[in-house]
Formats: C-alpha cells, sequence, structure tokens
C-alpha cells in the first residue's frame, strides 16, 4: 500500500517504527496525522494481537481523522470504529474495543472508560498496544490527556509491563510561556515526560517541508487609535456612577475600565458581594462586568454591537427588579439608553479597526478564487462580525460568503457538532469562503488552503498563533494582524513570534542531549510529576470530606434564596446533580414558581436520562439548570452549580465547578431514592 510519505514524514516516523514512544514535531499542513497512520498499519502489520486507540482532544476530529485519514488506508482489512461524545456506542467501550483494531475517539471517552467499573464499558491501558495522541502539546497540568498518561508513567514506575506504545503529534509544544531558553527547555522536556516520548522533527530534509508547507507573508495591518470615542466615554461615565453608589473603598481598587484586568476585578468583587451577603456590592459588580463587556466591544466591532449586547441585557432584568440596588441600575440604564443609542449610531465615530479589516478584505477577496478565516476572540464577537460583513455593500460586492465556526455546546452563541460539520462542509465545498471563527478552527481541522488568515483583536499565545498561521497554507497566502498601533494585540503578537523560534531552539536543544542525560531528566520529572499528582489525590480526597452534606447549603447566587441542602443532592453518571428532596424550597420553587423556559436540546443520547426544560428562580429570573427526566418516571432538577452560593461552617463559597464543593455528594440509586416518591410500590420485590 503506498502511503505517499514525503521524505521529511519518512525520517520522523523512524522512532516509532522501532516501537519507541516519540513525539512527531511537525507544522500544520506537513502531513503528522498521515505519518500516524503510515505508523498505526505498520505496528497492525507487525505486533501481535496489536489494538490502537488514536485520541483527539475535539469531537469534530473523530469524524475528520476516520474519514480522512484511517478509513481510506485501513479499513479493507482492520475493523476501525470511530467513537465520539455524541455517539450512543460509547456506552459499550469495553465491548467495541475487544471488537476493533483500531477506535478513534475523544480522550474523555478513554478516560471515562479507564475510571467506570462496569464490565461492558470498562477498559485498561494495558487492553492497548499503541496510543496516538493527537495534538499532544496538551498533555499538560490537569487536561485529560495528562490524566491519561499520569496512569501510564505511575505504571511505568512502578514496572507494570505490557504498556502501549505512545505516538504524539503536535505542531508546536510551545515555551509554556517562559520566555528565557532555560525555562523554555525544561516545558519540552516535562511535555517529553507527560508523554514518556523523545520528540523528532525533521533533520535532512527542512527545504522540502518548507516547499510542501509555505509560510504565509506577515502584514501588520496597524491603525491608529480612535481621536474620538463619545459612546465609550459615555459608557465610563455610567460605570463611574455606579462606582459612586458603591462604598469607596471597593470602586477605588478597581483597574482601567475597558481592560480584561477590569474584568478580573470586578469579576472577584461579585464572588465578595456574595460571600458577605451584600447584594449591592454583587449586583453593581455583575453590572459593571456588562458595561466592560461592551467597552470590549467597542474596542473590537461596532458601536451598535457594544449598545445591543447592554440593552438586551437590561431588557431581560426589568420584570425581576428586586431592592433599591435593581431599581438604581436599570433605572440609570433606562435615563441614559436613547443618548446611547443616538451615539451609538453616529458613523463619525465608528472603530478604526473595521475600515482596516475592510481593506485587508477586499484586496485579498478581488481574486474571486479566495478563501479566508478570520479568528476572533469571543463568540459574541464572531457573531458581530459576521452580521458586519452581511451588512457591508463594499464587501457583499466581492462575493464574500461568510459563515461562523465556534466551539460546541448548549449555551448562548454556542453550534451544535452537527453545525459544525455542515459548516465546515459548506467551507470546503466552496459555497462559503470566509470563515468567522474561534479558536476552535486552530487545531486540527481539515480545510482548505486558505490564502488569507486574519487575527483581529487576539490576544492568545504561540501555540495558537502558529497554529492559526498554518491554516494559511496556499502559495503567496497572507497572514494579516489588524490591531492598534503601540495596543496590547501588537505586543503580544510579536512577543509570540520571539516565543516560536525559543521553541525551536528549546527543542533543538533537547534533540542534542545524550540519550543517558535525555532518560535521567525524564525520570526525574516523572517521579516528581507522580510524588505531585499523589498528594494533589490526597488533598482532594481530604476536601471532599471537609464537611458533611447536611453542613452544605445552597442558596441562589442572584438573590440569597435558600435553596436545598448537600444531602438532598444525587450525581448521575457521575457528573450530573440532581435535587431529590420533593421538600425543600427547590422542588417548591419548582413545582410552584419556578419560570420552566424551552426545552433544552441536545445532540447526545444519554443511557438513563433525557433533558427537560430550563430552570431558573421565580424571584431573581437566575438560570439554575434544566430538568431531567430519569428513565421517563420521574423529573428532578438538575442544577448549574455557578448559579448557586454554598454556604458550610467554613464560611460561604461561589465553586466553579462540582468537583470544587467539600462535601461528597452520593451517586444516584434510582431504587433507594425514589422509594419515597412510590410509598405504595414494593421496590424490593
Amino acid at each position: 500500500m503506498d502511503f505517499n510519505l514525503r521524505p521529511y514524514q519518512e525520517e520522523v516516523v523512524q522512532a516509532a517504527l522501532r516501537g519507541e514512544n516519540s513525539i512527531i514535531w511537525l507544522p500544520t499542513g506537513g502531513g503528522k496525522t498521515r505519518a500516524a497512520v503510515y505508523v498505526t498499519h505498520n505496528h497492525l502489520e507487525t505486533t501481535a494481537n496489536a489494538k490502537v486507540a488514536v485520541l483527539v482532544n475535539k469531537v469534530h476530529l473523530v469524524d475528520q481523522h476516520f474519514a480522512k485519514e484511517f478509513k481510506p488506508y485501513l479499513e479493507s482489512r482492520y475493523k476501525i470504529t470511530a467513537i465520539s461524545g455524541d455517539s450512543n456506542e460509547k456506552d459499550l467501550f469495553g465491548r467495541l474495543v475487544k471488537a476493533s483494531d483500531l477506535v478513534i475517539c475523544t480522550a474523555q471517552i478513554l478516560e471515562n472508560a479507564l475510571i467506570n467499573t462496569e464490565e461492558e464499558k470498562h477498559v485498561e491501558l494495558t487492553d492497548f498496544t499503541l496510543l496516538v495522541i493527537d495534538e499532544c502539546h496538551h498533555t499538560q497540568k490537569e487536561s485529560v490527556y495528562n490524566k491519561i498518561m499520569g496512569r501510564y508513567v505511575e505504571k511505568k514506575l512502578r514496572k507494570e509491563g505490557n504498556l502501549p506504545q505512545i505516538l504524539g503529534l503536535t505542531a508546536s509544544p510551545g515555551t509554556g510561556g517562559n520566555r528565557k531558553l532555560d525555562k523554555a527547555v525544561e516545558h519540552v522536556l516535562q511535555i517529553c515526560a507527560n508523554l514518556d516520548s523523545v520528540i523528532v522533527s525533521t533533520k535532512n530534509f527542512t527545504p522540502v517541508l518548507q516547499k510542501v508547507v509555505p509560510r504565509p507573508k506577515k502584514h501588520y495591518d496597524i491603525v491608529e487609535r480612535r481621536a474620538l470615542d463619545p459612546f465609550g466615554d459615555h459608557l465610563k461615565s455610567m460605570m463611574s456612577m455606579i462606582h459612586e453608589f458603591m462604598p469607596s473603598t471597593v470602586s477605588r481598587s478597581l483597574r482601567e475600565m475597558g481592560t480584561q484586568e477590569y474584568e478580573t476585578d470586578v469579576v472577584e468583587l461579585e464572588k465578595t458581594g456574595v460571600k458577605k451577603e451584600n447584594r449591592l456590592i454583587a449586583q453593581c459588580a455583575l453590572h459593571l462586568r456588562q458595561y466592560n463587556d461592551s467597552l470590549l466591544i467597542n474596542d473590537t466591532v461596532r458601536m451598535v454591537d457594544a449598545f445591543r449586547g447592554l440593552d438586551e441585557f437590561y431588557n431581560s432584568r426589568k420584570t425581576k427588579l428586586l431592592d433599591g440596588t435593581d431599581i438604581f441600575l436599570q433605572g440609570l440604564f433606562d435615563e441614559n439608553r436613547m443618548e446611547l443609542k443616538l451615539l451609538a449610531s453616529n458613523d463619525r465615530y465608528e472603530n478604526p479597526k473595521l475600515a482596516r479589516l475592510q481593506r485587508t478584505l477586499l484586496d485579498e477577496f478581488s481574486d474571486k478564487n479566495s478563501c479566508g478565516i478570520l479568528f476572533s476572540k469571543t463568540r459574541r464577537g464572531t457573531h458581530c462580525l459576521y452580521d458586519w460583513v452581511n451588512s457591508n455593500s463594499e464587501l457583499l460586492k466581492v462575493n464574500i460568503k461568510a459563515g461562523i465556526l465556534t466551539g460546541a455546546g448548549t449555551g448562548a452563541n454556542h453550534m451544535t457538532q452537527n453545525g459544525q460539520k455542515e459548516t465546515i462542509q459548506q467551507f470546503r465545498d466552496g459555497i462559503l469562503n470566509l470563515l468567522i471563527s474561534t479558536s476552535v478552527a486552530e487545531e486540527g481541522l481539515d480545510i482548505p488552503e486558505c490564502n488569507l488568515v486574519v487575527r483581529y483583536g487576539l490576544l492568545t499565545n504561540e501555540i495558537a498563533q502558529q497554529q492559526a498561521s498554518g491554516r494559511a497554507r496556499a502559495m503567496n497566502s497572507v497572514y494579516s494582524v489588524v490591531a492598534e498601533e503601540g495596543g496590547r494585540e501588537l505586543r503580544r503578537e510579536l512577543i509570540n513570534e520571539y516565543l516560536e523560534s525559543l521553541t525551536a531552539k528549546a527543542i533543538d536543544q533537547v534533540q542534542q542531549m545524550s540519550p543517558r542525560e535525555f532518560r535521567h531528566k525524564i525520570s526525574e520529572l516523572q517521579q516528581i510529576a507522580v510524588l505531585i499528582r499523589i498528594q494533589a489525590e490526597r488533598k482532594k480526597d481530604e476536601r471532599k470530606q471537609r464537611y458533611s452534606p447536611g453542613q452544605a447549603q445552597f442558596q441562589c447566587r442572584e438573590c440569597f434564596l435558600p435553596v436545598c441542602s448537600g444531602e438532598d443532592l444525587r450525581k448521575i453518571e457521575n457528573t450530573h446533580h440532581v435535587n431529590i428532596n420533593p421538600d425543600n424550597n427547590i422542588v417548591k420553587y419548582y413545582n410552584l414558581k419556578l419560570q420552566t423556559g424551552g426545552q433544552v436540546s441536545l445532540e447526545r443520547n444519554f443511557e438513563d436520562w433525557e433533558p427537560g426544560r430550563v430552570i431558573s428562580c421565580n424571584k431573581c429570573g437566575k438560570d439554575w439548570g434544566m430538568e431531567i427526566r430519569f428513565r421517563n418516571v420521574v423529573i428532578l432538577p438538575c442544577l448549574k452549580i455557578k448559579s448557586f452560593s454554598l454556604k458550610t461552617p467554613g464560611g460561604k463559597s461561589t465553586p466553579k465547578q462540582w468537583k470544587d464543593v467539600e462535601f461528597q455528594v452520593k451517586e444516584f440509586d434510582f431504587l433507594e431514592d425514589m422509594s419515597s416518591r412510590f410509598p405504595d410500590l414494593d421496590l424490593d420485590d
């Protein structure tokens, strides 16, 4: 079988063909996945009882790797199964692994199977003979990849046998944010230690690689700062009034309005207000964040987009005014609404970045065969840019056909996984020629060779910059950075260029080490990582036992309404936290007063339950979560931890995730937990 490997691909697979653990470092578009298919084929051909798992970090990459790479080359001889979070087959993962030669799945599915005790679902690392880890630079800190590889390294140090071979794939391991060579080398060594692998790259065929993956021409499209910004100034004057409404000691601690630092400050301030049950501070902080969001949008896209977001926020709250703080905040906006709307519609003060972006797009799309990607920081930003493109008569004249690509999820501005697939396919087919995307399009996606990549108002790291740049793969392509003169985005882009070259130097230094020195350093880092992991697990267990469930009381985060106790909660599938007590406040509000919104729609199917309607606090309107219909027998409220504050003997807290709560939540047992609801049934028979 001819894999059409280029000379540099043949060079970088040699370590893997010898059965060694290795990381292949090639740029975006260099053919890492094809090299992995070749290694997988060789492994299946030459290894007794071979079983391979290809792990990806995004759902849409499962189907892409299956259909575009592994299926065409391997399906005629081997049983391949592709499994992602939205497929029903994931619940029989253990059985599917036994029946397959090769599985392609998200890392989370393998992680779930490793910790699941049911025979049909459980697997061991030793069930596999080769693990291929896509975008393996994510194998660090608390990532799913690192949880899997943490187990692997622990087994290796305990000298447990039959561990699978590892093959990692990356376009850039990065420097870990380090700006000095010795620290960047430490970061690369840590990635190697986490993956128990050497890192390989082409040494003999660099010119061939550069010809296959030409670097785009980089343009810094710099704009001068707005001379006048009456809309932004008016927002800031309103924020100052809110500052004056709060205690002076609080407002003095806040940094410059319209910055990420200010957002960090008001996020922390809202938590402080909730913990102290000071609704004035908590609500003022919440509203100041909305104003700051509007300033950030005003700095990135149009004034009307900034106004619209703020207008929608206040429209959603006007029927839920609980006290003098709410009345003041709502009144302040209502009094200034018309003035803001008028200022937002004045083209004289429009964002100069948009005029610069328009020129860049017009220059490239004058060629009717052009296609490009416009990267924006937030989902909301992509929607604002999409609206701008579609209402811009000059851009429509050059036949720009734009589509949005953002991360999958169920919230506002999220896409469904099917929506993602459809957009990508339309881009491949030429129905769309401009993707307006968040970082979801930076990594891994097999999309057409673009002649234009624009990074618009972005502050990211060197890995994201390299990934985005690698999307401009057509000959004579352009990589444009639209940024304000002297602005933070420009400074960050220049730092990233330096860090990109530093990454290459760090990798080279690691590759120059003698095998003995390399093994010694890797072994040392692995031993430290295992000790840290064991200690972290111990602390996590201690934290979970700190309080009894009865000592934990939940309140609505916005109005401080007492809702339920930790004793009332159960876990479904170790993830979804439901209330089972029909007598506490949450169920009273759920049954009597709770505002039920639209039906929650999820693309995935679940084994024992299906989603019901959105639930929210009747008193203040705070979104609490959704209903769960369990086995079509009982409806239970499923709670979002971010919507509540938690009171324990240690004080009040605002956990971000359920894993942060300091008590143990029991697993849901249908017979035990529901027997009180059905007293006439003899459930023991």
